[in-house]
């Protein structure tokens, strides 16, 4: 049986890269090398900011860089095109468009599934760059299920976090505001969470 190559359009942080590509591996029930679902990964760790584009306003658009890699993934003759970090979904229908094999909604994906564990109308704790609030990533996946996004009030120590991460991995002083930020969530009745940036998976 031929698998389908999935393309991936990585760097967004390296880490966050290896992991999926280590959990994908772990996910197959694999007796031998050709079981495993073939990757193709762009590592492409010079993908403008999205933070600095989306929140400070500065620095050049992400979209038209996302788009290149995965016209490049294409024409590789991948059959899927998936992306393991959360924010660069702002700018999935750039990437969509640019390609005509599917592009593998990870923000849309999570939605739909969350939809089917919790009631209609419930909370879902959302720990995430503060970006997708600003920018409603969550909102508009989350609100045709009838679910209401929730996020921490201390918007700036959720991104320090993530920068923390991004420098020196998953340090003590992020582990414990991610902590924070569930403990206060929980306080207001949340459902569930979605871990809603690639880089909060390293410390799991």
């Amino acid at each position: 049986m031929t698998l389908p190559r999935i393309g991936i359009l990585g760097g967004m942080g390296p880490a966050a890269t290896i992991l999926l590509q280590q959990r994908v591996l772990e996910a197959v029930p694999a007796r031998s090398d050709d079981d495993h679902i073939p990757l193709l990964i762009d590592m492409n760790p010079q993908v403008p900011s999205r933070i600095s584009y989306l929140i400070h306003n500065r620095g050049q658009n992400p979209g038209p860089v996302l788009a290149k890699m995965a016209r490049g993934l294409e024409a590789s003759g991948v059959d899927a095109i998936a992306m393991p970090c959360c924010t660069a979904h702002l700018f999935a229908a750039e990437i969509s468009s640019a390609v005509t094999v599917p592009f593998l909604n990870m923000v849309r994906l999570t939605a739909a599934e969350i939809a089917r564990r919790v009631p209609n109308g419930a909370r879902i704790g959302i720990l995430a760059s503060p970006a997708t609030e600003k920018t409603g990533l969550y909102k508009s996946a989350l609100s045709p299920h009838d679910l209401q996004p929730l996020f921490p009030k201390e918007a700036s120590q959720m991104l320090g976090a993530i920068e923390a991460i991004k420098s020196k991995g998953p340090c003590p002083a992020s582990i414990a505001t991610v902590q924070e930020a569930i403990h206060e969530l929980s306080q207001e009745g949340v459902a569930a969470f979605i871990v809603g940036c690639s880089e909060f998976s390293l410390m799991s």
